[in-house]
């Protein structure tokens, strides 16, 4: 699920060499931490924060098929 996440965030932001994923596994609980420069954090977050909304919305859909609950969260340094 890093890949894919890690790929969307990429294709987003105006820096994609910034762009770092770390995923953490507890368990059926998965943290995806992700971490931009901080002029593409707006874009991430979206108008209103569709864009994060809609990731979100993916990575849990791919999470009922596993089995796993995933949570994105956006790290900002």
């Amino acid at each position: 699920m890093k890949d894919a996440v890690e790929k969307i965030i990429r294709s987003l932001v105006g820096e994609p060499d910034a762009v770092e994923v770390e995923e953490i596994a507890d368990g059926k609980n998965v943290r995806i931490e992700v971490r931009v420069a901080p002029g593409d954090m707006g874009r991430i977050i979206g108008r209103e924060g569709r864009t994060v909304k809609a990731i979100r919305s993916v990575l849990f859909a791919a999470g009922q098929k596993q089995g796993k609950r995933f949570h994105l969260d956006l790290v900002e340094d």
